[in-house]
């Protein structure tokens, strides 16, 4: 079992910055591949970002390339997510997400295992 919790949301402008965190319980940290994903009013859930347990290769939702930027320290359990030029449309409840031990990265919802509550990252213009 992996639990998961993100902080880091919040309030703030266009063309601001956030850290998203989601810290890990499990042990089995270092051996998950790690996504974000973020769900906004009235949309389906939709990827992010990954980042791969093997070479913490990543990958990225085209809508969030050069702003966005995912990564992850296996010392602290932690993957984190650093937003730039942050926009309106970026505006949704950010989950944190976990495969199964040895899987690499995917941006499909379905191929996550485990999942955090969520936190809310509002954009105003």
């Amino acid at each position: 079992q992996v639990h998961m919790v993100e902080s880091g949301g919040g309030l703030v402008q266009a063309g601001g910055s956030l850290r998203l965190s989601c810290a890990a319980s499990a042990r089995t940290f270092s051996r998950h591949a790690m996504g974000w994903f973020r769900q906004a009013p009235g949309k389906e859930r939709e990827f992010v970002a990954a980042i791969d347990w093997s070479d913490s290769s990543t990958a990225y939702a085209d809508s969030v390339k050069g702003r966005f930027t995912i990564s992850r320290d296996n010392a602290k359990n932690t993957v984190y997510l650093q937003m730039n030029s942050l926009q309106p449309e970026d505006t949704a409840v950010y989950y944190c997400a976990a495969r199964s031990e040895y899987y690499g990265t995917s941006p499909i919802q379905d191929a996550y295992d485990y999942w955090g509550q969520g936190t809310q990252v509002t954009v105003s213009s």
